[in-house]
């Protein structure tokens, strides 16, 4: 027999995802009754798609704690463990480059990011061309972020400060963004976002605390964090260039 601290443990990752959508879900209710003034339309069907994001995010960040961070971590101090940097930096890159290729952000991104170009006359209205667009739009910030993970892993094995390197970096992308071409610009911005989602970040987190954490002389809250920055950061450098050679 399951007593009321079983039960609430077990509940636990429910509350606190009930807790975290609490916000959208009045933001919604609010204007939809309160400022439009009109019934929310196709009220079951909502519902129960609440119902599946509830359980989808408890299971998600769940899934998270159990599995992929002690993953990622476990996999850091392996290779600190080892001592061999041309390993960690090909793990550093093909976590990097694997884990943005799956992401479901960037794949629709890239897909609508097609089919605006093909509107807009920047390549040829046909599917294959719109495929090849975003299949090249999407393998060039797979590589920009396995890049990305590299230097991130180099920084952390150096010491390189890590704000001396977001400021440098930075002032490289308002140097591109002059010469880049404007349909492109959006579109490099964006990549910078759309990588560091759900299956990324986890991962590449994971990745830098524990790595850290297994190097002498470094701190994790200092030093373990800061790879997902390159990976929002190095995105945005690749592909404006990604569009000055095919825009």
């Amino acid at each position: 027999m399951l007593n009321l601290s079983t039960w609430f443990k077990a509940a636990r990752p429910l509350l606190e995802a009930l807790r975290d959508l609490a916000p959208i879900i009045f933001v919604i209710l609010f204007f939809q009754g309160f400022v439009l003034q009109q019934p929310i339309p196709n009220m079951e069907e909502m519902l129960v798609g609440m119902v599946f994001v509830l359980f989808g995010l408890a299971l998600f960040v769940r899934g998270l704690e159990i599995g992929l961070f002690p993953m990622g971590e476990g996999m850091a101090h392996a290779f600190a463990k080892k001592g061999n940097i041309f390993w960690l930096l090909l793990f550093a890159f093909l976590l990097g480059f694997g884990t943005t290729v799956a992401e479901p952000a960037l794949i629709a991104v890239a897909g609508k990011a097609a089919e605006i170009a093909a509107q807009g006359g920047v390549i040829d209205s046909t599917q294959t061309a719109m495929d090849d667009y975003a299949f090249g739009l999407r393998m060039t910030v797979a590589l920009s972020v396995g890049t990305a993970i590299v230097l991130g892993v180099l920084r952390i094995l150096v010491g390189w400060p890590l704000h001396i390197c977001i400021i440098g970096g930075y002032f490289l992308v308002v140097i591109m963004t002059y010469f880049a071409p404007h349909e492109i610009i959006g579109i490099a911005y964006d990549s910078g976002g759309v990588t560091t989602s759900t299956i990324t970040v986890p991962l590449v987190t994971a990745l830098g605390v524990g790595l850290a954490s297994s190097i002498r002389g470094r701190n994790p809250m200092l030093d373990g964090f800061g790879l997902i920055a390159f990976a929002s950061l190095i995105p945005m450098m690749f592909v404006m260039v990604y569009g000055m050679l095919t825009v």
